[in-house]
């Protein structure tokens, strides 16, 4: 058996509120991969940020190596060989990623920085990770799932041995997935630890070597992976059994709901046409790139449109911003909620009325305090919100409790069509399951619900009906229950398909 290089005992920790830790315990041992598990607010990334110096214990006891360490600075946990990867990128967005990686710690020359050095470092780095990425790059300029790689190179340029990924595929691409997955193999058979928090438990196979789950702040179960079934794991996350991972009910299909002509906004949405029926739910499946996301934006008015109608009801409506959307019943939940779906800042009661003033509102503009109390309390019991209180910030809870909140104040409106952009993005498996029966619950209201997601399991065994998208355009359109994988896979890489046989054509031609 591998030494033991992290050991926590008896962890406590408490927010306002909230006890986030109580009675944790947890240990590493070198070149394994642990998968830390649990849902959202279950306490794992606390438990990780106190390992990692972000946050301070209230009480337990913690050894790094052997060695007892009290409450840990950052810059301590580096110095200890702790590095942490965490799920929203810690990133100077407008420095290079050589300046990124070397940030705090500079290599000086005589008078000045010494560039060079640091530029040959990082390029070392990368290149014998196998990223392709040049060191003079501005990171704001690389897309999220090669920032995401930086912040790896990053770690591993303080000669980090023990290593924390918070979520480190949520905005990965299949082949970026299995870039990561090569790292983690070369750096566990170089004797590196690595904490691994994911709520995609179909990727642990390929990596994981022991997990240890959390629930509600406590500290459950350790096993090695190989001795539990998912079912087991799943069971020991939610504290109850999960009978159906893609819970589906069955409507009749009605009316036309919503309807989109020709639309064109920028180069990633180029006529897009679709309708939406009471009734059903409609999944938009693409690979990253593919324009799901940029139509979502320009429908809901956040991004502006060449051309295009669109109907709702079978009235043509303006929507020239996100407010016009909102008032002909248009709402979206965007893909990053901490950025564009939350004041993360503000309680949660704040947030859930914000856009709905004018229901909360009298004449004089004066907010009805009962009112907002009325939606707020609805909200919460609706979608089983896990908070103490409506006067937690936001920023405060757990991803799927954010996501709910996203939701929550959309639903006060009666919308008729609700847009979801990856809505279980980054949120665990039984938090998923409650967004899933929501959108059921929202099709048995004959609302037009709309989804796009990356997981094509999840686009399968949610959606109706599936809409296919590659470089900006629609490329098809399938039953669920009537296609695969396979297909899905064909018509999302449809531009690719023709720039291979492009590329041939022109070299027999040549």
């Amino acid at each position: 058996m591998s030494e033991v290089i992290v050991s926590m005992k008896g962890i406590c920790k408490s927010f306002p509120g909230v006890k986030a830790l109580d009675d944790v315990s947890f240990e590493l041992r070198s070149g394994e991969v642990m998968a830390l598990l649990g849902e959202n607010g279950a306490g794992k990334s606390t438990l990780m940020k106190i390992l990692s110096g972000v946050y301070t214990r209230d009480s337990g006891t913690m050894q790094i190596f052997g060695k007892e360490y009290g409450d840990l600075t950052p810059k301590q946990a580096q110095e200890a060989g702790v590095a942490i990867i965490h799920q929203e990128l810690n990133m100077c967005r407008h420095l290079s990623v050589t300046e990124n990686m070397f940030l705090g710690r500079e290599i000086r020359g005589k008078f000045t920085l010494n560039n060079a050095k640091m530029e040959d470092e990082a390029r070392a780095i990368l290149e014998d990770l196998k990223i392709d990425i040049d060191p003079k790059q501005i990171v704001g300029d690389l897309p999220v799932s090669k920032q995401q790689m930086v912040e790896i190179a990053k770690a591993l340029s303080i000669n980090a041995r023990i290593l924390i990924m918070d979520e480190p595929t949520s905005a990965l691409t299949a082949k970026e997935i299995e870039d990561l997955f090569r790292i983690i193999h070369k750096l566990k058979s170089e004797g590196c630890g690595i904490v691994y928090i994911s709520h995609r438990l179909e990727e642990l196979q390929h990596i994981v070597d022991r997990v240890t789950i959390m629930r509600d702040g406590q500290y459950i179960t350790s096993m090695n992976f190989g001795d539990a079934t998912m079912d087991q794991i799943i069971a020991h996350m939610v504290g109850r059994e999960i009978k159906e991972k893609f819970p589906k009910v069955e409507c009749e299909k009605g009316e036309k709901v919503f309807e989109v002509k020709n639309l064109n906004a920028g180069r990633m949405v180029r006529d897009i046409n679709f309708s939406v029926y009471a009734g059903e739910i409609v999944g938009f499946a693409g690979l990253m790139g593919a324009g799901r996301t940029e139509t979502t934006r320009a429908i809901f008015g956040a991004d502006p449109k060449e051309s295009g109608e669109i109907y709702v009801d079978g009235k043509a409506v303006k929507i020239n911003c996100p407010m016009d959307a909102i008032r002909n019943g248009v709402v979206l939940a965007p893909e990053d909620r901490k950025k564009d779906g939350l004041c993360t800042k503000l309680s949660i009661r704040h947030n859930l009325a914000l856009p709905n003033l004018d229901m909360v509102c009298n004449q004089l503009g004066i907010v009805n305090n009962q009112k907002e109390q009325a939606l707020c309390d609805k909200a919460v019991e609706d979608l089983r919100i896990k908070t103490p209180n409506v006067e937690i910030d936001s920023g405060n809870l757990s991803g799927g409790n954010q996501q709910k909140v996203v939701v929550g104040k959309w639903l006060a409106r009666n919308s008729r069509v609700v847009i979801f952009d990856e809505p279980t993005r980054g949120i665990d498996v039984g938090a998923k399951v409650e967004i899933y029966h929501l959108m059921n619950e929202l099709k048995k209201q004959g609302i037009a619900v709309m989804f796009v997601s990356s997981e094509m399991p999840e686009v399968m065994g949610i959606a109706d009906r599936i809409i296919v998208m590659c470089d900006g355009k629609i490329t098809g359109e399938v039953m669920a229950a009537e296609t695969t994988q396979n297909e899905i896979l064909t018509l999302a890489t449809a531009f690719e398909d023709k720039q291979i046989s492009g590329a041939k054509e022109r070299e027999e031609a040549s």
